[in-house]
């Protein structure tokens, strides 16, 4: 009985493992599909979470790129700004250093709007309010042609001050000094001076090439002693109707920086053997090349701005050998008008008589072939006689 009983009950015991295996195995299959259902949504929402971020990383850097852009568009405005405001800058200030050099004297410098100058002459005394101030270019070997000039076209003794006076014209014959201190050239100036008072003695050492040195100092001397609307630079052989001269020179008296006289362009030397031989003429470009316009050195005449200018800046203008050159040249850069009047460089009989009959009198005379007058000393007075103006023709000169 016992045997069968232990038989029986072990048959079962064999299936608990398979059981046992087989709920495992379907525990894991229903967990799988359970985890791959709750996983999947969550898988979904991760990327579209991803996506979002992306989205809107774009859109940042976008808005970061435009604000850059906006920013950068701003900037370069504020940079043109600046740079129109800048050169406006420059223009006003190159045009104030026209007017401050036109306003200082050689005494002291004064700021005043109106471009006034100093009140004050060199020595001390109050400089003398004037028309023009004509400075008569002169050698201490040209005796002969300053007595040419006193015969004719200059007033002497009481006539020359009162001309001073009255019409506020100042005419002198400008000269500088020997190379010796003293020596009898200046002596005989000083003897010449004392019996005609019609010299304005210039510190410098006078020589031929030395004109635009000497042209400098004329300007400056003048300026330091005579407050003058005009300032008129003459050579000793050239025959000058002053009356003609002034009211020429009134018509102009409005201008601040004007610069008169019969404007030319001749043409640049470079050979060493030629009379008027350039020997910078490198600096006007190719062989064959011409000068700028400029005025004929036999008369021309400038504004008080300009002789001032001239005055305060002297040690720094270039001189070239040619004087009417140099002067053409320190003007150029600056906002000057050039006045170009025939009526300064009338030729000798015929032509200043033929025009003095049609009622156009001429201011100057002169040969263009001798550079003035030729054979001065002999022809000033037939000039003069022929050419010049009537006896009271400045008495009733307006200006």
């Amino acid at each position: 009985m016992k045997g069968r009983v232990t038989t029986k009950a072990s048959a079962p015991a064999k299936w608990i493992p398979f059981l046992c295996v087989f709920c495992f195995a379907l525990g894991i299959l229903f967990s799988n599909r359970l985890w791959d259902s709750s996983a999947e949504p969550n898988g979904q929402q991760l990327l579209s979470q991803r996506r979002r971020e992306q989205v809107l990383q774009v859109i940042n850097e976008d808005s970061t790129t435009n604000k850059n852009l906006s920013h950068n568009n701003d900037a370069l405005d504020e940079v043109l700004k600046n740079h129109e405001a800048i050169q406006s800058l420059d223009k006003s200030v190159a045009k104030l250093q026209m007017q401050l050099a036109a306003s200082m004297s050689s005494q002291e410098m004064s700021l005043d709007s109106s471009a006034a100058v100093s009140t004050l002459s060199r020595d001390g005394s109050a400089r003398q309010k004037v028309f023009m101030v004509i400075g008569i270019n002169t050698a201490f070997s040209s005796r002969k042609r300053r007595d040419s000039i006193r015969e004719t076209w200059m007033p002497q003794g009481k006539k020359l001050m009162q001309l001073e006076r009255e019409k506020g014209i100042i005419v002198r014959f400008m000269i500088g000094q020997s190379a010796t201190s003293n020596s009898i050239l200046d002596r005989a100036i000083d003897s010449e001076d004392v019996q005609h008072k019609d010299f304005l003695r210039l510190e410098h050492v006078e020589g031929y090439h030395e004109l635009s040195a000497k042209t400098k100092n004329f300007f400056s001397t003048a300026v330091a002693k005579w407050d003058a609307e005009f300032y008129v630079k003459v050579d000793d052989d050239v025959h000058v109707n002053l009356g003609m001269l002034a009211s020429t020179l009134a018509r102009h008296r409005s201008k601040p920086r004007v610069y008169i006289g019969c404007m030319k362009s001749g043409p640049v030397l470079s050979q060493r053997n030629a009379k008027y031989h350039e020997p910078e003429y490198w600096k006007f470009g190719e062989a064959g090349n011409k000068y700028f316009r400029h005025a004929t050195g036999q008369l021309y005449a400038i504004s008080k701005d300009l002789a001032t200018y001239i005055s305060v800046n002297q040690h720094i203008l270039h001189k070239y050998v040619n004087e009417d050159v140099s002067l053409g040249s320190w003007f150029i850069g600056l906002d000057v008008e050039h006045v170009d009047d025939k009526r300064l460089c009338c030729g000798t009989p015929p032509d200043c008589e033929w025009k003095a009959h049609l009622g156009s009198t001429c201011a100057v005379s002169f040969d263009w072939k001798c550079s003035g007058i030729c054979r001065s000393v002999e022809r000033m007075m037939e000039v003069h006689k022929t050419c010049g103006e009537d006896v009271n023709a400045l008495e009733h000169a307006s200006f």
